[in-house]
């Protein structure tokens, strides 16, 4: 497959924001940092038994199903010339610990967790997230998560999809509106996911950055 073609059919960077989207859980709700010690093993999608959530006190915290399925087709290469990160505003340094030893700990298939796919394997170990609020960082993802990560990856505004639960403010719209190229006057496809990243959420997304390239095209 070439790579006009790729370009075509599947976004260069998938950005996923975390609390309420990627997972059930909101971090800054969460008491306690989870290790090794707080997981929960159960049937990761019929692909085998692995860490399917993680305890954070009485709380635990799991991938929704849209968003398991997304990586474990993005695993296995069906998204030609994509990558992931992720774009958070958790709310404080202790909610950020949280998020990041969560990424660290559930997996995507047996024995790969998010953070060995996303962060190992995508950007060869280099950390390009951005997760939290403090600066350089800040609560509005427009000016300051996705600008950074245009900088880290490389990756052009309008090669990305972005999901975000939006349930605290409109990231998607905030973002699609401000984070734009000038040469196509095009940002992120996006969509919201109130109710976390379900499958058809994801769906949607794949055929909202499809539509996205075709239009433009026709311009």
């Amino acid at each position: 497959m070439s790579s006009s073609a790729r370009a075509v059919h599947f976004p260069e960077l998938c950005v996923f924001d975390l609390d309420a989207c990627f997972w059930d859980q909101e971090m800054y709700e969460m008491p306690e940092v989870p290790t090794a010690d707080n997981i929960v093993i159960g049937d990761l999608n019929g692909r085998g038994e692995g860490v399917i959530g993680v305890l954070s006190g009485p709380h635990e915290i799991r991938l929704h199903d849209g968003s398991l399925y997304a990586l474990q087709n993005h695993a296995d290469g069906n998204y030609p010339g994509m990558k992931v990160a992720f774009a958070s505003s958790a709310d404080t340094p202790f909610a950020e610990k949280i998020g990041r030893a969560s990424l660290a700990l559930l997996e995507v298939v047996p024995g790969m967790t998010v953070w060995d796919l996303v962060v190992k394997r995508d950007w060869n170990g280099i950390d390009v997230n951005q997760i939290g609020r403090q600066p350089p960082l800040s609560s509005n993802k427009a000016s300051s998560h996705f600008p950074r990560l245009k900088e880290a990856t490389g990756i052009r505004y309008d090669k990305m999809l972005f999901f975000d639960d939006c349930n605290w403010g409109d990231h998607c719209g905030m973002v699609a509106g401000r984070c734009r190229e000038e040469s196509t006057c095009l940002g992120p496809a996006t969509v919201r996911t109130p109710y976390g990243l379900r499958l058809k959420e994801w769906n949607r997304g794949l055929e909202a950055y499809r539509k996205q390239v075709d239009d433009s095209k026709q311009q």
